[in-house]
Parts: C-alpha cells; sequence; structure tokens
C-alpha cells in the first residue's frame, strides 16, 4: 500500500503544507524513519527531533505548523491521525473467502458469502458466520455461536456454544469466550458444580486480546458492549457487564456480576471485585485494587509507588502499626483539648 500526502488529507483531512505529490509507503518514529515514510508528533517536547529524521513528511499539531520545513499535515489530534495513514498503509491479512479441505464444518452452519475458514477449523451445529469474517486456523464456533460480519479471529480462538459476537470484533490467538463461570455450591465439605446456562455477547467494533478469557454468565448473560476494548490476559467473570467503548489494559481481573460504566479506563493488573458497579467515564490506575462500587466517576488509585526494598521493610512496620498510632493520636488529642481548656 502507497499513498500520496494529497490522498491522505482527500481521505483523513487535516492542513497540508509542502509537496502534496510525495509518495508515503509506510509509518515509522522520527528517529528511524526513512525517505517514503511519515512520522507524527503529538507532544511539543518531542520537536526537537524533527532537526535530525529522514522521514519525507510529518503529522504535526495546529500550533507546530511552523516547526520544520518538511511537507507536513497539520490536525488537531497528530496521535489519531498517524493511528489512521497506519490502518491505510497496514491492512490486515483477509486469507481468499471460502472453507478449508482442513476445516471441520456442521452441515447446518451457516457461512456467509466472503467469509472465510482456516484450515483445522472446526464449526458446530447451526453456528453462523457472517458475511467476510475470518475464522483463523484451529478457531472453535460451539453449536449455535453466531459471529457478525467484518470479523477477525486470529488462531486459536474458542467461541462456546450460543455464544454471539457482533460485527466488526477483532479476536485475538488463544482468546476464550464462554467458557464456564466459576460457580460451585459447598456441600458437606466438597464442591458441587453449578451450571453456566447464561452466554457471552459482544457487541460491534470490539477487539479482545490475545490469552483473555470471558467466562458465560450463570443464569443471566456476560455482556460486552459497543467498542469495548480488551487488552491481553484479562479475566472477565461471569455475569459480568462492560460499557461501551471501554478499554482495559493486560493482566486485569474482574470478579462475577461487576457493572463497569460507559467510557472507562482501567490500567493494568488492576483488580474489580464482583457485585459492584462503576460509573461511566471512571479511570482506574494500574495494580488499582475496586472493593465498591464507585457511583461517581474520576481517577481512583490504590497502587503505592515502589521504593528500595530497606525502605519498603520500615515502612511496612508502620503499617502493622498504624492502627495503635491512630488511637495513640486520638488520645493525644483529647489530653490536649483537655490541658486547653483548663488553660
Amino acid at each position: 500500500m502507497a499513498s500520496t500526502l494529497t490522498e491522505l488529507v482527500a481521505r483523513f483531512g487535516g492542513e497540508l503544507l509542502g509537496d502534496g505529490s510525495i509518495t508515503i509507503r509506510q509509518v515509522a518514529p522520527l528517529n528511524q524513519a526513512q525517505a517514503d515514510e511519515i512520522g507524527f508528533v503529538s507532544q511539543a517536547k518531542y520537536l526537537a527531533q524533527l532537526a535530525d529524521t529522514h522521514a519525507a513528511a510529518v503529522i504535526l499539531p495546529l500550533e507546530a505548523r511552523d516547526a520544520t520545513t518538511l511537507p507536513r499535515i497539520l490536525t488537531p489530534n497528530p496521535y489519531l491521525y498517524f493511528a489512521r495513514v497506519s490502518a491505510l498503509l497496514n491492512p490486515p491479512p483477509h486469507p481468499p473467502a471460502g472453507i478449508h479441505p482442513a476445516a471441520t464444518v456442521a452441515g447446518d452452519a451457516r457461512i456467509a458469502a466472503g467469509a472465510s475458514i482456516g484450515p483445522g477449523a472446526v464449526i458446530g451445529a447451526g453456528a453462523v458466520v457472517g458475511a467476510r469474517t475470518v475464522v483463523g486456523p484451529n478457531c472453535v464456533v460451539g453449536d449455535h455461536a453466531r459471529i457478525g460480519d467484518d470479523c477477525l479471529l486470529h488462531a486459536n480462538v474458542t467461541l462456546y456454544h450460543r455464544c454471539e459476537v457482533g460485527d466488526r470484533a477483532i479476536l485475538h490467538a488463544g482468546c476464550v469466550i464462554g467458557a464456564d463461570g466459576f460457580g460451585f455450591a459447598p456441600n458437606d465439605g466438597r464442591w458441587e458444580k453449578i451450571p453456566q446456562i447464561g452466554r457471552v455477547l459482544i457487541g460491534d467494533d470490539v477487539e479482545v486480546g490475545a490469552c483473555t478469557t470471558i467466562d458465560r454468565g450463570a443464569l443471566e448473560d456476560t455482556v460486552i458492549e459497543e467498542g469495548v476494548k480488551l487488552d491481553n490476559l484479562i479475566q472477565v467473570a461471569h455475569n459480568v457487564t462492560i460499557g461501551a467503548h471501554t478499554a482495559i489494559a493486560a493482566c486485569t481481573g474482574i470478579a462475577g456480576s461487576a457493572k463497569i460504566g460507559r467510557h472507562c479506563t482501567i490500567g493494568g493488573a488492576a483488580m474489580i471485585f464482583g457485585h459492584i458497579e462503576i460509573a461511566d467515564g471512571t479511570r482506574i490506575s494500574t495494580n488499582t485494587l475496586i472493593t465498591k462500587s464507585l457511583p461517581k466517576a474520576g481517577t481512583y488509585t490504590s497502587a503505592p509507588p515502589f521504593t528500595e526494598h530497606e525502605v519498603w521493610q520500615k515502612n511496612a512496620v508502620h503499617m502493622r502499626n498504624l492502627d495503635k498510632l491512630v488511637n495513640r493520636i486520638k488520645q493525644l488529642e483529647k489530653r490536649l483539648t483537655e490541658l486547653e481548656s483548663k488553660s
């Protein structure tokens, strides 16, 4: 793929300064870009790199129009513009339409025109695969599962029975959608399994990272609304709801029946307790433990900063004695009040 600067501006907008006939074949960091590549600057602290770059052109914020004499595209959001150019120049692979001879497809499964079923894939009874969707090698699509149009399932994705995926979803390698939730009833010192009879419902334009797991509901469905972006190695337990356009970074764990609002951002390795609700627009920092509902949007952080081990050991001692220290301070405050009242 290649495009001239003029063609990029015609497609994505922005203000072009300089020679629009220059052909761009790839995107690259400023310090590595070559003569047929385009870079970008989204923060003023990186403008100094423009002096040494070999890029053919750059994408800049509006206020940096005079920061270089290179051909440049000015836009309010250089990072977003860069992402769109990169997507144009690097389209995802699309194998030939049709069912590979090494795939296994149930006789009553419905495979739409233009869909591609890779080698080793298994499509269960009554399953539906939408138009132009790619089901990669060794994927398993369970009985009566449904996948929308223009989806991409990378190799080794497992979509359990009756689960549904909307249009334009991307499921990365090894993710598992619809495994049983962790439900067991205690019975005289033993555990008795509770059948998980709900589904997983995934909306349009959702992306699920590699080896992320989303459990099916125990009774009601687990719901991932449209536009949600999930990183790698996330655990989403049964009956969770994740609101539209929320983004969650890697290694986060979300316990059962938690309800996460729309347009939230959750940092990596955060832990979310079950049966709580998080307001729309909430931001949760990395490694943060959320133990109760957050009815008010804001930024929440619980992870302490790292220190040298010796300092951490000293602070840990104080942490263990916080309750005693608080009681001593209360007693001192009370004594101080008594002395002041006598003076």
